[in-house]
């Protein structure tokens, strides 16, 4: 095969991963992530036949020796040891469908750099392949645009599209400042009028302070190395207004002037008192808290939750009552240094080290241009700053191994005498090399991407099995996806798992022999989960529940229902130990115990759960029913008035009955200010209950509030078009 012929095809190739960006296969399990990562994996290992040929047959083509490539090995080398070391060898090694981000799937981005290195050798090269990212880049930012499509488009995430923008407009500045012999150069700035407001949309805070972070460095960049002395002036001082006016608006961020300037108003969320920096906050101070007990290779890569778990605040709870299950620290160091320990966190401060020192090495031996210093340098810190606050993707990964072997590449000896070695004919080791490397390479295809391809595609076809005709009918679709054996079945049988927790009554319904097939089903896989690693505190929790499921379905034969009740309390018993700070996990072990009617201990155990944060409203709701139901109405209404007073009665009114018991005492006890939030949360769960409109209103007119009480009036006239009258006299008699 002619070397042209294998370098046009591995240009071609690492052209055409560009395109992965707009995959999202609705038949897979998490499309926006599997979609675009098992496409990327394909094309590598292909490409990686091509590359191993042009390797062997024309040395030539070998890459030079570069401390950036020594930088990523080491790192993958210490992300793939700390497989071995840590917790969860199939989670670090293989992933999850969620992320796909397992060393096996990053190393494809490794193979991305090198074929990168390989082939890109000249300036046209690097042309096309920014060229093409911004174009890709455009039909995104459309997409943001677009009502259908979201902000966050083909990617999936408003951090991910940020971070994918801000390798675009780098890439915009790249090509116009290289490209000054052209007139038309300016049509590379056009992009940016689509970019930034697309980039706006995503109201991501990491994103807004790594690109503005970014700037103010190559501002201070240039006023450093610009040549006259009247530029230098000149730049110094844009440089001097960026610093001190983003001083003057994060001092002054909670005035109206920049809350209520759409402009501005991004500047506003960035604050250290944001629930969602709250909580990351909770989270890195777990990792450091389990930092001492793996401090070479950390807990393995990716394998975060298991440290969040163990060290889980439940102050977490004063911030946000969802998403409290982080399987990443939400800053790509921490979560590197935690899961890789000392090894990978160094190994990754030092790819940037590297990066750095060719950049300014190579300005400083004239074989860099200021503006592509410059520019690079904004880039490469605009991407270190947003992951403080975010972690990697498909598209951040590839923006950054783009850069990556664009800086290899100005610091080539040869990038500018450049001469292709003659063609030469096949020799038998080289055809050797070929078919092996092309078994090899095709066999980890098809087990490791196609198999996966075929088990989440029949995964989605259980999911609507479900939908369509129940469990059963699911049963034999998962059956048909967990045939393959792959090693991302994981995601597969939780989510078979939890088509039974959403309704666990089903079962009584079935024929027995379905039922105890559908349970026993459903505990197997359950338990094939808890394989990989037992101080996974959800798996052990989702094992609990569905053998309390079973313990309930088998309540009229004692022998089974204590066999499965007492695994059940076993299971949850070792998900606390896993999380002793997570309080719903005490939720789920209250229902256990009252499974087997164990009233004393149910109680102890909610009064717990809500000892570990008061402020959780969850815990009271919960008990407030408990006790409801075990009749100790005092008690009862001590945690409902907690309930109440916390806003969070939709935890618990759910039919009309206890709708109506919860209002009525508090009609008993004139207690007006709590009726009202009653009647509140009856309308914000059920809009559309023209009897909760008409007392709310009522009660807000007994309480003063007479343009609340005008609003509810309106809602229920909007309603019942019949209560019109009514409404207008009741309005009229207010005012």
């Amino acid at each position: 095969m002619p070397q042209k012929l294998l370098v046009w095809i591995l240009k071609i190739g690492v052209f055409s991963s560009l395109l992965t960006v707009f995959f999202v296969f609705k038949s897979l399990l998490f499309p926006y992530i599997t979609s675009k990562q098992i496409s990327f994996n394909i094309l590598m290992e292909f490409l990686l036949i091509f590359w191993i040929i042009l390797l062997v047959k024309y040395p030539a083509w070998r890459p030079t020796r570069s401390a950036i490539t020594i930088g990523l090995a080491a790192f993958f080398a210490a992300a793939l040891a700390s497989c071995f070391a840590g917790i969860d060898f199939n989670l670090s090694f293989w992933g999850d469908v969620e992320r796909m981000l397992g060393v096996f799937h990053i190393l494809h981005f490794f193979a991305f750099y090198l074929i990168i290195i390989t082939v890109m050798r000249d300036w046209r090269d690097w042309r096309i392949f920014f060229g093409l990212s911004i174009l890709f880049a455009i039909f995104v930012s459309f997409q943001t645009f677009s009502a259908s499509s979201a902000i966050y488009a083909s990617i999936g995430n408003t951090a991910y599209v940020s971070g994918y923008l801000i390798f675009n407009i780098y890439f915009c500045l790249l090509l116009f400042f290289r490209d000054k012999q052209y007139g038309w150069r300016w049509a590379y700035l056009a992009p940016l009028l689509v970019f930034l407001p697309a980039f706006y949309r995503q109201e991501t805070t990491g994103a807004f302070v790594g690109l503005g972070f970014s700037l103010i460095v190559v501002f201070f960049l240039y006023s450093l190395f610009a040549p006259g002395k009247r530029l230098k002036i000149g730049l110094m001082s844009v440089f001097l207004a960026l610093s001190f006016s983003t001083v003057f608006l994060l001092i002054n961020k909670d005035e109206d002037y920049i809350r209520q300037n759409r402009l501005l108003r991004p500047i506003s969320g960035i604050t250290f008192q944001k629930s969602t920096f709250q909580t990351r906050l909770i989270s890195w101070r777990a990792a450091l808290k389990d930092f001492p007990n793996h401090p070479l290779l950390g807990t393995g890569f990716g394998n975060y939750a298991i440290i969040f778990d163990k060290y889980f605040d439940p102050k977490f709870y004063n911030y946000t009552r969802g998403e409290t299950y982080f399987d990443r620290a939400h800053n790509n160091l921490i979560d590197i240094t935690s899961t890789t320990g000392l090894l990978g966190g160094l190994a990754y401060l030092s790819i940037f080290a590297f990066a750095f020192f060719y950049l300014w090495r190579g300005f400083f031996r004239k074989k860099t241009g200021l503006n592509t210093f410059v520019l690079a340098n904004g880039l490469i810190t605009a991407y270190f700053v947003q992951n403080l606050a975010v972690f990697d993707s498909l598209v951040t990964y590839v923006g950054i191994m783009i850069v990556l072997g664009f800086i290899f590449w100005l610091n080539r000896p040869d990038r500018f005498n450049y001469q292709l070695p003659p063609d030469k004919p096949w020799e038998r080791a080289e055809v050797v090399t070929l078919f092996l490397s092309a078994l090899v390479l095709v066999g980890i295809m098809y087990q490791y991407n196609i198999l996966p391809l075929r088990m989440l595609t029949a995964t989605i076809n259980g999911q609507r099995a479900y939908q369509q005709g129940g469990i059963v009918s699911a049963t034999e679709e998962y059956k048909i996806a967990l045939s393959y054996q792959t090693v991302l079945d994981r995601d597969s049988r939780t989510s078979y798992n939890r088509l039974l927790l959403a309704n666990p009554t089903s079962l009584k319904s079935l024929p027995p022999e379905k039922a105890v097939e559908v349970i026993e089903y459903n505990l197997e896989l359950a338990e094939k989960n808890i394989t990989y690693n037992p101080q996974d505190s959800l798996n052990q929790m989702i094992l609990a529940q569905l053998l309390n499921a079973a313990a309930v379905y088998y309540s009229n034969q004692p022998e089974k229902f204590d066999h499965y009740s007492q695994r059940a309390l076993a299971a949850i018993d070792a998900s606390i130990a896993s999380s002793p700070g997570r309080v719903p996990i005490y939720f789920q072990k209250a229902q256990i115990l009252l499974t087997l009617n164990d009233r004393d201990k149910v109680e102890e155990t909610l009064r717990y759960a809500i000892s570990l944060n008061e402020k959780y409203p969850d815990g009271h709701c919960f008990l407030a029913r408990t006790l409801m139901f075990f009749q100790k109405e005092e008690e009862a209404w001590q945690a409902m008035d907690r309930c109440v007073d916390m806003d969070s009665l939709d935890l618990i009114l759910n039919a009309d009955n206890v709708n109506q018991m919860v209002a009525g005492h508090y009609i008993e006890k004139k207690d007006y200010s709590r009726l009202a939030t009653v009647y509140k949360t009856i309308t914000r769960t059920d809009q559309k209950n023209t009897t909760a409109w008409i007392n709310l209103a009522k009660i807000y007119a007994q309480s003063g509030r007479k343009d609340e009480a005008i609003k509810a009036a309106e809602k229920a006239a909007e309603l019942e078009p019949n209560y019109r009258s009514y409404a207008d006299e009741f309005i009229n008699s207010l005012r």
